[in-house]
């Protein structure tokens, strides 16, 4: 028997659209890889490419109508407070700014006469490369695509295994050259597009190409690009914007000159070198490939088979490398972070703008960056969130009187921190922020590392400082927020009126909780802010606890309302169960038993038909300790909200469904939020044989595991960090260092606590496994 553990997505066509090309990446520049043979077609991306400038859109009017619209909630006056909220807490204009594509590279190849055979268009996950082969008229076309971190670059090599058989034709284009301002040569080997981004203080950017070949002939007619007689070509792709660079045009010679001094094998090595010490950290196997090995298919096909009620195991582990690849690929120190689109985007109007959703979409993103052992993805978005404090101030002060910094539901390239839309179930939010802030503190738990958690503190703590001002004592005598609402959904009143804002939602109360316990934790770890502490714990005192309704479900809002949609995608008050930790089946088993109602009638009502709001339930199954729901809605998840090229599919296409399911696989294995580490949570039936390697824990270490049977037969826990190691186990285990001597343990329960040394490896060996082996 051998363990699935497929890291090839392969498929047998051309892409016939978008939503069937290949992705690649390095941060900040990415690409769709299409494959078409007659003309191939590489839609690219810059990550700074977006619509306009920098504004103030805090709403002057904000602050004078506070205390009233505070008034208007109190007292149940819903219209008028909605009617408020419309004008004077929206922003001024509406909307931040929008995501951008940067273009297309097209190469019309010329082939000889005859037909076209043995087609096959594969990403390779282990060396992040897109290769498309066939025969054209007897001669074999090989073409590789992939993009560089280490030489910040695009490279397209194509080959064919006849002297003389490459002649083709290349170009830049945009919308059918509707949006493209300018386009001309640089030499005879390079040709430059430059655009304007457009809007008042708008961007402006630059994507150059140049084309080495060492046979035939290279040429620049008008703009385009023309090899001839070729046996082969690599062409080196850059883009830049005024984000970052004065001048991007000359930034992009730059990069092609320096790319263009080394030879294709070496850009190529040098590639794959450092995505691999990011990649090759986690590897998974999950089933049992001889009951089925599907991986001879293509990945459209093994797909359609899930969707058609069949199962393959492979797929779990391939969806699982796509999301880490995904991740690297879109989110790389000194990159923006992830969007709604990760980095790709081939529109001018995407939908919800591709932008940063910051009430669950771009934090779902980041799910899978500590847990799955690529912490250093992570980075981007703390930069962004860094960004988003110098702005968070003004917006806190203009618009609320308050100290600190906040953040409502969305924010841009330009780190807006004032109202989007003006969408009453979504907009007047002010937790974005905070939940943001938590990201610093789950790095930290993850890598405790002293110095980060001095950076992290600064802004956790003015987080709360806006909180510690904003909570306004409700009539029932609680401290809430006011005003708010639970994202994005809408409550029932008894007279059958229906609504969004409100005060105290169980949200915000369970992120706040989560948000104080943090800086108190920090605080005493940092040996700072003895009276801020003190303050924070008497908040926790009078906020709102967490309740349950009238059918046994944990409830959303303040009071037992009913929902206007009970199969809503958002299920914003199960946080505390993930990604919060205040709910679990051991510490509070009565609210875990709620929050399983609660997931049963939103299901029940056609919840999860999204597919991101699928995966945040596969975590929270996995949370519950329920791996045969888990597993079910990772099916599902393949099943029903993924495109051909395994992208996630809300619809249309929005990539925080590929992160959050590569989370909850690894939320099945291991779980850490607590104060231990559990291996093996939510394994369910279908996997009951197999291994991983190199998953995180918080405090600072690294899993390995074996399982046979549904059993952990075998575990290696390595201590980067030398903090105490609790484990959670059903039987006592025995544990041995590297050396082969046995450590002293404690058991106390089911916890087995290990006092680790930093550097130390740890193999974990189960009573039963041990009895058998003796």
């Amino acid at each position: 028997m051998s363990l699935t553990s497929e890291t090839s997505m392969w498929y047998d066509k051309p892409a016939q659209n978008w939503n069937e090309a290949l992705p690649i990446g390095n941060g900040r520049l990415g690409g769709m890889v299409f494959g078409t043979v007659e003309q191939e077609k590489i839609q690219f991306n810059e990550d700074t490419v977006w619509y306009g400038g920098p504004r103030d859109r805090n709403n002057p009017d904000a602050l004078q109508n506070l205390p009233l619209i505070r008034q208007l909630l109190f007292e149940g006056r819903l219209k008028e407070a909605h009617r408020l909220s419309e004008t004077a807490f929206s922003g001024t204009p509406r909307s931040q700014r929008h995501y951008l594509t940067a273009g297309d590279f097209c190469i019309q190849v010329d082939h000889p006469e005859g037909e076209l055979t043995d087609y096959r268009r594969e990403l390779d996950l282990d060396k992040a490369m897109v290769v498309t082969t066939y025969q054209y008229g007897g001669v074999a076309f090989r073409r590789e695509v992939f993009c560089s971190y280490p030489d910040q670059v695009m490279v397209i090599r194509l080959q064919a295994d006849r002297p003389g058989a490459l002649s083709l034709v290349s170009r830049f284009e945009r919308k059918k050259g509707k949006h493209m301002d300018a386009s001309h040569r640089h030499g005879d080997d390079t040709i430059i597009m430059s655009n304007d981004c457009g809007g008042k203080d708008g961007l402006t950017y630059s994507a150059a190409a140049k084309a080495i070949t060492a046979s035939g002939s290279v040429r620049v007619i008008g703009e385009h690009l023309l090899v001839d007689q070729a046996d082969e070509v690599v062409f080196i792709l850059a883009a830049a914007s005024t984000f970052r660079v004065n001048d991007p045009e000359q930034h992009c010679c730059k990069l092609l000159e320096q790319a263009s001094a080394r030879d294709y094998s070496v850009l190529r090595d040098d590639h794959t070198t450092d995505y691999q010490k990011l990649f090759h950290r986690v590897k998974l196997g999950l089933g049992d490939s001889s009951k089925g090995d599907c991986s001879a298919l293509p990945a459209n096909e093994r797909l359609e088979r899930v969707q058609a009620g069949d199962d393959d195991a492979g797929l779990y582990t391939l969806y699982f490398h796509f999301g880490r690849y995904l991740l690297i690929s879109c989110s790389r120190p000194g990159s923006l972070p992830a969007n709604l689109q990760g980095i790709w985007n081939d529109s001018m109007s995407p939908p919800w703008d591709s932008k940063y959703t910051i009430n669950i979409n771009i934090q779902m993103n980041y799910w899978p960056a500590e847990s799955c052992n690529l912490a250093e993805c992570h980075e981007p978005l703390f930069e962004l969130l860094e960004r988003m404090r110098d702005n968070g101030r003004i917006t806190a002060q203009k618009m609320y009187g308050c100290r600190g910094f906040v953040a409502h539901h969305n924010t841009d390239i330009w780190a807006d921190t004032a109202p989007q839309d003006i969408y009453p179930p979504a907009t007047q939010w002010v937790m974005g922020g905070a939940w943001l802030a938590l990201h610093l503190w789950e790095h930290y738990r993850f890598n405790p590392d002293p110095e980060f958690l001095k950076r992290a503190y600064e802004t956790m703590k003015e987080s709360a400082l806006f909180f510690t001002d904003f909570l306004v004592e409700s009539p029932e005598g609680y401290l809430v927020t006011n005003p708010s609402v639970s994202p994005e959904n809408r409550y029932k009143l008894p007279n059958g009126e229906s609504g969004t804002l409100c005060y105290g939602p169980s949200m915000d109360t369970q992120i706040l909780t989560e948000l104080f316990d943090a800086c108190i934790q920090a605080s005493q770890e940092l040996g700072l802010d003895e009276d801020a502490r003190q303050e924070w714990m008497e908040t926790l005192k009078q906020m709102p606890k967490m309740k349950i309704g009238r059918h046994g479900q944990l409830q959303e809002w303040l009071e037992d309302y009913e929902e206007k949609d009970p199969g809503h995608r958002h299920i914003s008050h199960l946080f505390a169960l993930h990604p919060g930790t205040t709910i679990s089946p051991d510490a509070a088993p009565d609210l875990a038993e709620a929050a399983r109602i609660t997931l049963q009638r939103r299901l029940a009502n056609g919840g999860g038909h999204t597919g991101w709001s699928r995966a945040w339930i596969i975590n929270f199954w996995a949370r519950l300790l329920d791996g045969e729901e888990a597993y079910e809605h990772t099916k599902q998840l393949l099943a029903k909200s993924t495109l051909p090229n395994l992208f996630d599919n809300h619809p249309p296409f929005q990539i925080d469904g590929n992160f959050g399911g590569t989370a909850g696989i690894a939320e099945m294995l291991i779980q850490s939020h607590l104060d231990h580490v559990r291996l093996l949570p939510a394994l369910p039936a279908a996997w009951p044989d197999g291994n991983v390697q190199g998953l995180r824990a918080r405090g600072g270490f690294r899993i390995d595991m074996k399982w046979n049977g549904g059993c952990l037969t075998e575990a290696v826990v390595i201590s980067e960090k030398g903090q105490k190691c609790r484990l959670y186990t059903e039987q006592p285990v025995r544990v041995v260092n590297a050396q082969g001597k046995e450590v002293p343990v404690e058991r106390r329960g089911s916890i087995t606590e290990i006092t680790a040394q930093k550097g130390e490896v740890y193999t974990i060996i189960p009573a039963k496994v041990d009895a058998v082996i003796s």
